[in-house]
């Protein structure tokens, strides 16, 4: 099988192949990560409103472990995805991915049921009563957030290796960004707007959320068998074959290794950003609490507008990008916390923009037939997105939201180290 293998990819090699078509459907494809990753932090100030009206003084910790449970799929299974690739390859992969979204999504309906059906049905935990259908809720978080790692594990290694005229790797995985913040930008709104029919936090009901969820287990499904039917060249030089054994430990990598550090402080500080921003400025009240979604919504759209900028960008490489928005990422955190303001924080979304493809691409560079098994190890970095919001969170019920930003501060300086030394090259896998 491995000869076998090692043959069709000789012969493939000697054609040209083109990814055009495999580009724009795994544009959409990150339009649905983004969308629903987004989606899934927003549901955190209707959720506490409907499901921890009697959780006490562990309000914003509870409501934080839906970003938790989401993101700690990333590090339990990001290496999962690696192996699928190599058994099933990445369009095998990715509907498999789709179909476990349905399931997730059904869980989330099923929360809802079973909280309707069963009221009294509760945990206590100190002075929290929590009812059972939360939890159900968090266990759908996770089955979900499985889903878009395995899909991040084929979207960032192919789109950086699938060769598009006039284009170089950070610039095609920051127009799959755009399409990706696309869906972050609409998703707060889809919320608040759509599924909770514009009522203030304090009206949500429960039951609002059961028809939403089965539209997108709908529309999913349509995706899947959309998917099915859609050519999605293999891209052999960038994953193992079946019984293909490479000789280096995966971590032999610094700028693999670091990389993966960097993008924990990422996609924490991102994700503690674009979720917590609203339970900050609802904290504060007045004009700040009245227009909590509508920050969420500028946040993630700095996101979409910085990404559409630098995927115009040919000649400014991927570490000077990420060195210039970390910078301008820790004066406007700082700024925010010295005047106690959420609007600054919001323009961060801009220099959050660029972060993860800059950071990606610099990870997997002069890495070959490792990148695969790399961006399943990649995943393991996007615990941030649970460990950081959920440490604020709690921080934020022992004293105030205010000085929790802190925690974004230490994120930014260690990105920006990582961009002007971490990320340097020492030894490559491209010979193996």
């Amino acid at each position: 099988d491995y000869l076998k293998n090692k043959i069709n990819m000789t012969n493939k090699s000697n054609t040209e192949v083109n990814y055009i078509g495999p580009f724009i459907t795994l544009e959409f494809l990150f339009f649905i990560v983004g969308f629903l990753t987004t989606a899934n932090g927003q549901f955190q100030g209707p959720l506490k409103a409907a499901f921890l009206s009697n959780a006490g003084s562990l309000k914003n910790t509870f409501a934080t472990l839906i970003s938790f449970s989401w993101f700690m799929a990333y590090p339990l299974t990001g290496g999962i995805g690696s192996s699928m690739v190599t058994k099933y390859g990445y369009k095998g992969t990715l509907i498999r991915a789709l179909l476990l979204m349905i399931v997730g999504l059904g869980i989330f309906f099923y929360s809802s049921f079973y909280f309707e059906q069963y009221p009294s049905s509760v945990v206590q935990i100190s002075d929290a009563t929590v009812p059972v259908g939360f939890f159900i809720f968090l266990f759908g978080s996770f089955v979900v957030g499985t889903s878009a790692t395995f899909m991040q594990v084929v979207l960032n290694p192919y789109l950086t290796a699938c060769k598009v005229k006039g284009t170089q790797p950070v610039q095609r995985l920051n127009i799959g960004g755009s399409s990706n913040s696309i869906g972050t930008t609409i998703a707060p709104y889809f919320v608040t707007g759509i599924v909770f029919g514009g009522l203030s936090m304090e009206e949500v009901q429960v039951n609002q959320l059961m028809v939403p969820f089965l539209a997108l287990m709908v529309v999913i499904g349509i995706v899947t068998l959309v998917l099915s039917r859609i050519a999605l060249p293999e891209i052999e030089e960038t994953k193992t074959v079946k019984g293909e054994i490479l000789p280096k430990n995966i971590w032999s990598f610094s700028h693999l290794t670091l990389g993966v550090i960097a993008i924990f402080f990422y996609v924490g500080a991102e994700v503690a950003i674009g979720a917590n921003i609203n339970l900050f400025a609802i904290s504060l009240g007045g004009s700040y609490a009245t227009n909590a979604a509508l920050m969420a919504t500028l946040y993630w759209s700095g996101m979409l507008v910085g990404r559409l900028i630098s995927s115009s960008l040919n000649n400014i490489s991927a570490q000077t990008q990420l060195a210039i928005t970390s910078i301008l990422a820790i004066v406007s955190i700082c700024i925010a916390i010295a005047i106690n303001n959420p609007w600054l924080l919001v323009t961060v979304g801009l220099f959050h923009s660029v972060m993860w493809g800059a950071i990606f691409t610099l990870c997997v560079n002069k890495l070959g037939k490792y990148t695969s098994k790399a961006s399943g190890v990649f995943m393991i970095g996007v615990l941030g997105g649970a460990f950081i919001p959920l440490l604020q969170g709690g921080l934020a019920d022992a004293f105030s939201w205010r000085w929790t930003w802190i925690l974004v501060i230490i994120s930014e300086l260690y990105i920006l180290y990582y961009a002007v030394s971490g990320s340097k090259v020492k030894q490559t896998g491209e010979n193996n």
